[in-house]
């Protein structure tokens, strides 16, 4: 039996005793079975997929049927883990049943203990109708990738005092609406603080510093693998991209060269049964 899965109320928990939460992004199998080994608290399967999985140069073009095949993964990987799913680029802007109808998706379908929607004052419908549904909800604000255009790119939120002040204003619309929890991203420090300590439910940052009620880090950037581009936010904690580029070239150098299979990695005939062989399809 493995560990046992956390539930909302131990996230809340969590916050009132002032322990942080860590979690990670994963979108396999064996990713997901080394974050539960790590004891991570969640696991989301981020629409950042798109990137480190497709090459696609942003979150937009990612499906529900990619996100929900990768969660499925995930949920076998990690059995006891709490699951996220994130709510793909027109899975929910549509209308509110339409959101409603896919966040179910991701439930029935892959096993998820909660999905991840982005935006502020604006999805607060639809936050609030998956919430009715029986369904938990994460908000997303701050750096929001899906809207990256109207944003003017991947850039950190929050840094004048006016949009500061809206984004304090979405993160109270958001917990008003029903969401368990909220994820706040690319934005200061401070103003992370504000809506932490504002905010009743768990507020977690993503390159938001160091005083939200806990952390999550993209597993590519974390392992060193995703190579496009480096957040100012990320610490890498290793650099597998290197050394996979490594290990991939000395496997081409031992095959070219002849070092590889060496006789340790050959299996060997029974005794005796190589003539035999050669006997039978008249050899010498």
């Amino acid at each position: 039996m493995g560990k046992k899965k956390l539930t909302r109320f131990d996230l809340q928990k969590m916050k009132t005793e002032g322990r942080k939460a860590v979690w990670i992004t994963a979108y396999d199998y064996w990713t997901a079975n080394f974050a539960e080994q790590a004891e991570m608290d969640m696991i989301l399967v981020g629409d950042s997929l798109g990137m480190c999985i497709y090459g696609y140069s942003g979150t937009v073009p990612v499906t529900m049927d990619q996100c929900i095949y990768h969660c499925e993964g995930v949920r076998r990987g990690a059995p006891d883990t709490f699951i996220i799913g994130d709510m793909p680029f027109l899975s929910y802007q549509v209308s509110v049943p339409d959101a409603v109808l896919n966040a179910g998706r991701f439930h029935k379908e892959a096993g998820v203990d909660a999905i991840k929607l982005e935006g502020g004052k604006r999805v607060c419908d639809q936050i609030q109708a998956i919430a009715d549904g029986g369904m938990l909800v994460m908000g997303h604000i701050g750096l929001t990738p899906q809207s990256s255009g109207q944003l003017g790119g991947f850039k950190a939120q929050g840094r004048t005092a006016e949009t500061a002040k809206e984004l304090i204003d979405d993160a109270k619309a958001i917990q008003d609406s029903g969401a368990f929890a909220l994820l706040v991203e690319a934005v200061p420090p401070e103003v992370c603080r504000i809506i932490r300590d504002d905010l009743t439910i768990p507020v977690y940052s993503i390159g938001a510093g160091v005083l939200a009620d806990g952390q999550l880090m993209i597993c590519s950037d974390v392992l060193g693998i995703f190579q496009a581009f480096t957040p100012k936010f990320v610490k890498k904690y290793e650099n597998l991209g290197d050394k996979t580029v490594k290990a991939f070239t000395d496997y081409a150098e031992d095959v070219r060269n002849s070092r590889f299979p060496a006789d340790e990695h050959t299996y060997k005939m029974v005794e005796g049964e190589l003539p035999k062989l050669k006997d039978l399809i008249g050899k010498k």
